[in-house]
């Protein structure tokens, strides 16, 4: 009975780090979007990407993910250094990176 209780949690643990890392992706998607229009700065794409991530990674699991973004101009870029604590101690933490790019709004469509 121990073993299979040892197992359901750790596959839920796989289940819930799934769910972090396509939330990382989702808010580094919004980020560099909202940062690519033309009067938008390196700091609409960090503020863009916190919020997704408040909204939708909140508590513990979200406390373990730093956005960066960054700029030029042609185009923004966001990176996200993320790491999941493991919920048992025999366990190895998650820990990855993910990235985001964009190419900046030049202007008005014809």
């Amino acid at each position: 009975m121990g073993v299979s209780l040892v197992l359901l949690v750790l596959l839920v643990n796989l289940v819930v780090f799934s769910y972090g890392r396509g939330v990382v992706r989702a808010a580094l998607d919004e980020g560099v979007r909202a940062g690519a229009r033309v009067s938008a700065a390196a700091a609409t794409c960090q503020q863009r990407a916190e919020a997704v991530l408040a909204d939708l990674l909140g508590g513990s699991l979200g406390d373990g993910v730093t956005v960066t973004c960054s700029q030029t101009p042609q185009q923004v870029h966001a990176t996200a250094d993320v790491r999941f604590a493991a919920w048992l101690p025999t366990v190895a933490d998650w820990r990855f990176t993910l990235a985001a790019t964009a190419r900046r709004s030049t202007g008005p469509g014809p």
